[in-house]
């Protein structure tokens, strides 16, 4: 999975947004268009490719507000819909520039 095909997926609108993945938003206070844009200007920090039904990964990105944004996407290669898993503000407490986790201590 690479990021194109997010966005390519985002931009067909074929997208699923999990149930928590809208509590996840609505809690840290993030807009889907924050999300929608965090995808398209960002990049994929950590890949998944064992999780099933479908590989997923981790994007990081950024807002409209210059903010950090976190999201979990599963993906379908086959039909090429992309599922929103969940979304959160990053932890700076556990990222180094948001895009490396910092050792447990």
């Amino acid at each position: 999975m690479k990021i194109e095909d997010l966005v390519n997926s985002l931009r067909l609108g074929w997208v699923r947004i999990s149930d928590h993945a809208e509590e996840e938003a609505a809690a840290d206070g993030i807009l889907w268009q924050d999300v929608r844009m965090s995808v398209e200007n960002g990049e994929i920090i950590e890949a998944y490719p064992r999780d099933r039904p479908y590989p997923s990964c981790l994007v990081f990105g950024l807002n409209r507000a210059q903010e950090p944004v976190h999201s979990v996407w599963a993906y379908n290669a086959k039909t090429r819909w992309a599922v929103c898993v969940t979304v959160y503000r990053p932890d700076p407490e556990r990222w180094i520039d948001w895009r490396v986790r910092k050792e447990k201590k």
